[in-house]
């Protein structure tokens, strides 16, 4: 169990009292399915994912406003501006953020209910879609959770039973990197995180058809309805397999991968995590050069600690996430200066 009985009944009694929520997620499947698992619970309110990660930035506060929000919910989001919250305080709504993320006390404000499993007494980091469905414990939406889950490298004990109901899309195998990559579930759950990655009109248009979808089969078999969704996931899914044959090239160190890509489309994370699948002794990172900032995900060992300490020199860096997947944002200035940190700290430790 990540959330102890008494948090999971608080968390109860607030959806129970939010009449028109605003859930704001992060932009990854295990932010869109803990939205899509709570929303369906209470059959109210309306999602938006957080595209300003790490950080949800004071610029969302307009969607309280504009859809005159009673409560906002703030899901899988490791950061949240200061600016945010003085908005938030002056119109006196109630917040509740649910996080698996390393975070320090200090940084969550008074008024705030705040849920991490990490500040129980097991200090354990289940994504939050886990979480959720601790909350909502719907059976039908167990399928959600799964994709949730699976995505963010996480094995839940309920695989076992959406196995036994949808057997044809799932493999024996307890390894969610496996079932990711060698299963019709790991398509489901690329089609939700492609779907992420479009403009606004249809990343809207795709949260009404999930918060109605009955099953995976409903997002796997291509029709009207989702049909938006079919054509991001193609579109992205060519230029994500590009990248990954050009990235297993660089397979010149027995440390490291480090792939450097430019483009329209930011999928540092998907692209990590494929090499980590294809790479397993050996840690990822992979860094996306747009605009005056480089975004960058890592994978393996004791990541996180090794890129902290990678940007620690660099002006108005920020980095964080989990021990074994990470991420950070740099000015991209600096790259050069990082790549050079990087390949130094992992190849020299011990660990790695």
């Amino acid at each position: 169990m990540g959330l102890t009985k008494k948090q999971i009944n608080e968390i109860k009694e607030h959806l129970k009292k939010a009449q028109n929520p605003l859930f704001l997620f992060d932009n990854d499947q295990d932010g869109l399915c803990s939205f899509l698992l709570l929303q369906r619970y209470i059959k109210r309110g309306k999602g938006f994912p957080i595209k300003t990660s790490p950080e949800l930035t004071v610029e969302y506060f307009r969607r309280v406003i504009e859809l005159k929000a009673d409560y906002v919910f703030i899901l899988d989001q490791p950061e949240v501006s200061k600016e945010f919250f003085e908005e938030i305080r002056k119109i006196n709504i109630p917040v509740v953020w649910i996080d698996h993320h390393k975070i320090e006390k200090s940084k969550i404000p008074n008024f705030v209910n705040y849920y991490n499993p990490l500040f129980n007494k097991n200090k354990k980091e289940e994504p939050v879609t886990f979480l959720c469905q601790e909350i909502a414990n719907k059976k039908e939406d167990l399928w959600i959770a799964v994709i949730g889950c699976i995505s963010d490298a996480f094995y839940p004990d309920f695989y076992k039973d959406f196995k036994k109901k949808y057997p044809e899309i799932s493999i024996e195998s307890k390894d969610p990197f496996e079932i990711f990559y060698l299963s019709e579930i790991g398509k489901v759950a690329r089609i939700f995180g492609s779907s992420l990655k479009d403009k606004t009109t249809n990343v809207i248009s795709t949260l009404k058809f999930l918060t109605k979808a009955r099953g995976p089969h409903d997002v796997l078999k291509e029709n009207y309805e989702n049909k938006v969704m079919h054509k991001r996931f193609k579109e992205i899914n060519k230029k994500y397999e590009k990248f990954i044959e050009k990235a297993k090239k660089l397979d010149d160190s027995k440390k490291l991968i480090f792939f450097k890509y430019e483009g329209d489309t930011s999928m540092s994370a998907e692209i990590a995590n494929g090499l980590k699948f294809n790479f397993p002794n050996k840690s990822v990172v992979v860094l996306y050069k747009k605009g005056p900032k480089a975004n960058i995900s890592g994978r393996g060992k004791n990541i996180r600690k090794i890129m902290l300490k990678a940007i620690e020199k660099i002006e108005s860096a920020t980095g964080g996430g989990h021990d074994n997947a990470a991420g950070a944002q740099i000015p991209i200035k600096d790259v050069d200066l990082f790549e050079k940190n990087i390949k130094k700290l992992i190849m020299t430790s011990s660990e790695n």
